[in-house]
């Protein structure tokens, strides 16, 4: 049968992807009357429950969304006329605190150590094979960054597909924006980690040290815009151990949404991640900066760099268990 969730005389059937956790979250454990009267749904027929072979019979049932909500006890409300939006949190508030996570998700990760660090290592390829000819410098940069976009943009449909595919088959969507908010608060920590005690190549917010020198190695036959594209498509996987983290609940709440919705948030997501890396390559192209001085500027700031990324995820993650975003 269909993936169900029971708790206290009421249950929680799926019919499909999306929906709005904390909506459906509160339906198990508030007051039905007043959570139904500012929510969008459909009035349905009740159907009988199967739980360890033996059929429940309820009282009421709605729909909202993909997912259906039966109960005894009091019936279904009647609507006051106030909505708080579709169930996928499509509301204008729910648009405003899913941005809000969105960005500070995304800047988190474009301020990571790891993928100026990549960038810098492509320019200094392009600029050691032909330092006289700027304007290839600054093609192969863009061509770097729009292939590492793309291929971000990829992982990041692949991310919510998968999650949705999960929650789907299984009863943990109504914990899983919970477990994400774990999940920012441990990386949180595991920046602060950094910024007190710094050691290169920490787990989960840098790339290890033993990929280090493969990935300086494939960067370095970079000598082409076309070669910078592909090898910039390559160097993706080798980013995702030190980058991945904040995209993973990014993704976990997107997940609510159906793939179509959620693309234009991955699109913003992404441009927030790379625009660090055009500016650099824009900065280095007109010669207002060296790619040294970039490297430099990294290696002096890296611990700043995980104290700003630390205390976002931190916040962020507090806010997210709480209920507070």
């Amino acid at each position: 049968g269909r993936p169900s969730i029971w708790a206290d005389n009421r249950i929680l059937i799926s019919g499909g992807l999306g929906g709005n956790n904390e909506l459906l979250r509160s339906l198990l454990k508030g007051n039905i009357t007043e959570i139904l009267a500012e929510a969008d749904y459909e009035t349905v027929e009740p159907k009988d429950a199967q739980l360890s072979g033996n059929s429940v019979e309820f009282e009421n049932a709605v729909r909202l969304g993909n997912w259906t909500f039966e109960w005894n006890g009091a019936g279904v409300p009647e609507k006051t006329g106030s909505s708080i939006g579709p169930v996928d949190g499509s509301g204008n508030g729910g648009v405003d605190l899913t941005l809000t996570k969105i960005l500070s998700l995304a800047a988190v990760d474009a301020v990571n150590p790891c993928a100026l660090a990549v960038l810098a290592l492509m320019l200094v390829a392009i600029m050691t094979y032909n330092p006289e000819n700027k304007k290839n410098i600054l093609l192969a940069g863009l061509a770097f960054i729009a292939s590492v976009y793309l291929l971000y943009l990829f992982y990041g449909l692949v991310l919510v597909k998968f999650f949705q595919v999960v929650q789907a088959l299984t009863s943990v969507r109504l914990i899983l924006y919970t477990a994400l908010g774990a999940v920012a608060i441990l990386l949180g920590l595991l920046n602060m980690k950094d910024f007190i005690r710094y050691k290169p190549g920490s787990l989960g917010t840098e790339m290890p040290l033993f990929l280090r020198p493969k990935v300086k190695k494939i960067i370095s036959g970079i000598t082409s815009p076309k070669g910078a594209f592909v090898i910039g498509a390559f160097v993706t996987i080798f980013l995702l151990p030190c980058t991945i983290g904040p995209y993973i609940i990014a993704s976990g709440t997107l997940s609510a949404l159906n793939l179509l919705k959620a693309l234009p948030w991955l699109l913003v997501y992404n441009l927030v991640f790379v625009i660090p890396m055009v500016v650099i390559t824009v900065l280095v192209y007109f010669g207002i900066a060296k790619v040294s001085d970039v490297s430099g500027w990294q290696q002096k700031n890296i611990r700043k760099l995980h104290f700003a990324a630390g205390l976002i995820m931190l916040l962020l993650g507090i806010a997210m268990v709480l209920g507070w975003v």
